[in-house]
């Protein structure tokens, strides 16, 4: 079973990309996903203790949690460290099952897959990227999303330019959706998969 990296910068449109693959009939295993799960179970003792009043009503409050690492970066190492081996846990888990049940490929929607080495747990990595200017346009365009907060989510993230040197495959969506789902057929036409 092929396992199929798909990262990419925030706004670059990833997430519209997996629901690509998604309707080709491939399996998504979605990263984020996993951890919006993680903190209504497994992560909220782990994170409560860690992050002092970041646990409201049994569930992680995402805002706290994003003020504490905004005024100290620093502790996003603290709960990578909690958050990351989960993940891996439950990703694990779900490709053991697709294995099993036959797939012969599947997507994994890692955001920070190059930035937490995360290549090695993949056999080939597509990258989504746009223009930077259609990029900030999409973020700012998220509620909530500000200059301060957009400029903190980029330091963490490695340039464009560096992934797509990194990528087995590219997919611009700033050329289009036709153009992103004709990218993903032709990626999976590669894998002989491509009437699916």
């Amino acid at each position: 079973m092929l396992r199929l990296g798909l990262t990419g910068s925030i706004g670059m449109g990833k997430s519209t990309t997996a629901d690509l693959f998604r309707g080709e009939g491939v399996p998504v295993i979605d990263a984020d996903g996993i951890v919006h799960d993680l903190y209504r179970g497994e992560a909220v003792a782990p994170i409560g203790a860690a992050f002092p009043g970041c646990v409201v009503d049994g569930v992680v409050d995402r805002k706290c949690l994003s003020a504490a690492l905004a005024s100290e970066p620093d502790r996003f190492r603290d709960l990578e460290a909690i958050v990351h081996p989960l993940v891996w846990k439950r990703e694990t888990a779900l490709l053991d099952s697709y294995r099993e049940s036959g797939e012969r490929l599947v997507v994994l929607d890692i955001p920070l897959l190059f930035e937490n080495k995360g290549e090695a747990r993949v056999d080939k990595v597509v990258v989504v990227t746009c223009d930077p200017d259609v990029q900030r346009r999409r973020v700012l365009a998220r509620p909530g999303m500000t200059e301060e907060k957009f400029a903190l989510i980029l330091s963490r993230q490695m340039p464009d330019a560096e992934k797509r040197k990194r990528a087995d495959y590219v997919i611009d969506t700033g050329l289009g959706m036709e153009h992103a789902r004709a990218d993903v057929k032709r990626i999976l036409g590669a894998f002989g998969l491509g009437d699916r």
